[in-house]
């Protein structure tokens, strides 16, 4: 049995390469800078590498390279990772739109990337998942997370996974989506009653949790779990969101099955509101579990919501940043 098999990784050293797959995404930023400054070189492999120049100045000269790779093409990924000694997919969708299904992006594209990593003897490899992936929930997006997690693992048994919790900071697709909906709509949904439980983990310190990962060499074969500081309710996010944007809004209990009817119509628009599958998921606590490993194993300290949530959801607000924060 190798090493990798045991469960242990070779350790990475700065100067090393590492192929970060969706690396210009939410997590993948925050990701680049933190590699960048712990020395990596990093090959950024995104579909379209023009709409990723922006990571370049995160690191000197040459250091951040975007590159072309599309999860669909074996020939552009096997190239992205040639000469890599780590390899991270970061890829995914929250919803299915067009050709971008979830069994595709999660399960045969995360399939793809591990084979490949396995035939170019790259064994440091880092997939992320989410929080709640089970393989016999009710939701898709739940199922083909886990369909992707076990296909890494039996390419790469050395391999690590990663479950974030909602990830919250200046680009979320969580917080800045019902500070939006707070602006327009005379309430806010609260889907189930607004019961369900998650723990909302800062991007940065999903970043800085991956990049220990990788200085790890114990970690091979192990599902990590990102959560923050806080246990909170649906419906306690969407009051805190409430407060930061300073707007006065009913809190609207709507029923799974009627949150349900409305997802069939709203998942059509261009970024959908709310899809079907998005209720199955909330029908389910998004929270770490008690044997899981955790930030503390990795020996970083998460950040509170109220710390970070105000730098960037003032924007929402009737006064904008330089005004009191009066509820509207």
């Amino acid at each position: 049995m190798t090493v990798e098999e045991q469960g242990m990784q070779p350790v990475l050293h700065p100067g090393d390469v590492v192929t970060v797959f969706g690396g210009s995404g939410f997590v993948g930023r925050h990701l680049v800078r933190v590699l960048a400054r712990k020395g990596y070189r990093i090959r950024v492999a995104v579909r379209r590498p023009n709409e990723a120049l922006f990571l370049r100045p995160m690191g000197d000269v040459g250091q951040v390279q975007p590159v072309q790779a599309n999860l669909r093409d074996k020939r552009s990924c096997a190239a992205a990772m040639d000469g890599a000694d780590a390899v991270i997919n970061l890829v995914g969708v929250l919803y299915e739109a067009g050709a971008q299904k979830f069994d595709t992006i999660h399960e045969i594209g995360a399939r793809r990337l591990a084979s490949l990593a396995r035939e170019a003897g790259v064994s440091r490899f880092i997939q992320m998942s989410a929080i709640g992936a089970d393989a016999a929930s009710t939701s898709a997006y739940a199922r083909s997370k886990a369909a992707g997690e076990a296909t890494v693992l039996a390419c790469l048994p050395g391999a690590t996974i990663v479950r974030p919790s909602i990830v919250f900071g200046p680009e979320d697709q969580f917080f800045n989506k019902f500070a939006a909906l707070a602006r327009i709509a005379p309430a806010l949904p609260l889907i189930g009653g607004g019961t369900t439980k998650y723990q909302p983990v800062y991007v940065k310190d999903v970043a800085a949790g991956i990049a220990e990962l990788l200085e790890r060499g114990d970690m091979g074969g192990k599902a990590v779990e990102l959560g923050g500081p806080e246990v909170v309710t649906f419906r306690q996010l969407m009051e805190l969101t409430l407060k930061e944007t300073g707007r006065n809004r009913a809190l609207l209990s709507l029923p799974y099955f009627f949150a349900r009817m409305m997802g069939a119509v709203l998942q059509w628009l261009p970024s959908p509101l709310l899809t079907p599958d998005q209720v199955e998921l909330l029908k389910t606590d998004n929270v770490v579990s008690d044997d899981a490993v955790l930030f503390a194993d990795l020996g970083i300290a998460p950040t509170a919501m109220e710390a970070i949530l105000p730098t960037y959801l003032y924007r929402f607000r009737r006064t904008g940043q330089f005004g009191k924060n009066q509820t509207a």
